[in-house]
């Protein structure tokens, strides 16, 4: 019985590693590889060779020198005095305050803007087309200008509040003030305090902190009686009610420490020139926010239409053959399916109005580009150490944003056997 043998191996040299399909592939990888490392090397160079002919160094050390200049609005504590690590941190908490929002409000706007696009009511149909065909072809910048200037223009004046009949302006329930300087709105306080919390949390105090414990705790009661629920459904078959316990698990611990703490408002009241009390936004931040949102929010709605467009029209006459109404089926049948193709365009809309929040240096807005990657970089001439902090500031954010809405995506995705 004879056997069979192959072909001989040939033995290996260097022409294989273009010709040979088995070498080709990862041969390719690793010059490129090597192409970049030296690019990178060569640029590294470089700029040290330009930096040391300027006299200047690589160092971060301006970080810890006097800022000396002013932020408004800042979330902590802040003066011309602090550093310019803590005017960055200022101007980055600006700008996730402002993206926080943006993101709240163009989520809103764009899902009812994309449902009634599909309302079978035609005016309210064709003012929706309008509304996302006019702002997602104009520039945000152009948006967000022109918010500024009805704020500051069309808007009264504080002094116009003044008197107690006042006919030129008056004050929404005696609380909120919407002026040309900004608007004005009552902010909550205390008459009792726990004590002051440590350095890092700024102007913030245990009250504050006793307030988030609580709400844990009865986000943690309401996870427990949600469970247990779930659990006698499945011996019974009847799941009982829990919207009282769970309303009393969140309500009567807070509504007995806010009483301890004796909460109250305090509202912004006109003295000499201006507002006191309260909380101002200011016209940057309010142009900044509006004009995000309504530019955002055009897009969003075009992302919910084409998720409910893309469930079969069978679900729709499913849900209405067993009785339930169409705000009932968009709600709990259209909507929740139509998550898994809403959320991943949704990401980059995020993302973009995180890193549109640089337009805010248009209206004199503080945020990251403006402190760090404006006066800071002006002040020091650290333009390179700087621009490299910025952008590595954007690139984190957006890689958090981008992991924190890829977990939601798994978690309403759809799940096969």
């Amino acid at each position: 019985m004879t056997m069979k043998t192959g072909a001989p191996r040939q033995p290996f040299h260097l022409g294989m590693l273009f010709n040979d399909t088995r070498y080709r592939a990862r041969t390719i990888q690793i010059l490129a590889f090597i192409l970049l490392l030296l690019a990178a090397a060569w640029l590294v160079d470089n700029t040290i060779r330009n930096l040391a002919a300027l006299g200047k160094d690589f160092s971060f050390g301006f970080l810890w020198s006097t800022a000396g200049y002013d932020i408004s609005p800042h979330a902590i504590d802040y003066s011309s005095t602090s550093t310019h690590a803590r005017a960055a941190v200022v101007g980055l908490l600006n700008t996730l305050i402002v993206a926080a929002m943006a993101c709240l409000t163009a989520s809103i706007l764009g899902v009812l803007a994309g449902v009634l696009r599909l309302s079978d009511n035609w005016i309210v149909a064709r003012l929706m087309t309008i509304y996302v065909e006019s702002f997602r072809n104009i520039p945000a910048l152009l948006w967000i200008i022109v918010v500024a200037a009805v704020m500051s223009q069309a808007m009264p004046t504080p002094n116009a509040f003044r008197g107690e009949h006042p006919t030129a302006a008056i004050m929404l329930w005696d609380s909120i003030a919407v002026t040309n300087r900004g608007i004005y709105l009552p902010t909550p306080a205390f008459s009792q305090s726990l004590g002051p919390a440590p350095d890092v949390l700024g102007a913030f105090d245990l009250n504050y902190l006793a307030i988030l414990t609580i709400v844990a705790l009865s986000l943690i009661g309401h996870r427990g009686l949600v469970k247990h629920a779930a659990q006698v459904q499945g011996k019974t078959g009847q799941r009982p009610a829990t919207w009282w316990k769970s309303l009393g698990v969140f309500a009567l611990p807070m509504i007995i420490l806010l009483y301890v703490l004796g909460f109250h408002f305090d509202c912004p009241a006109l003295k000499g020139l201006n507002f006191t009390g309260g909380l101002q936004l200011r016209n940057a931040f309010i142009a900044l926010w509006i004009g995000l949102s309504l530019y955002t929010g055009a897009f969003i709605a075009e992302i919910v239409r084409s998720g409910i467009l893309a469930i079969s029209k069978g679900q729709s006459e499913a849900a209405h053959a067993l009785g339930l109404s169409s705000g009932r089926t968009m709600r709990l049948v259209i909507l929740p399916q139509a998550l898994r193709v809403i959320v991943p365009p949704l990401i980059s809309q995020y993302l973009n109005i995180t890193k549109n929040t640089s337009l805010g240096l248009a209206v004199g807005y503080m945020d990251l580009r403006s402190t760090l990657g404006g006066i800071t970089i002006n002040q020091t001439g650290r333009e390179l150490e700087g621009m490299l902090m910025l952008m590595l500031t954007y690139v984190a954010i957006s890689l958090s944003i981008s992991a924190a809405m890829n977990i939601y995506n798994n978690r309403v995705s759809l799940k096969e056997r």
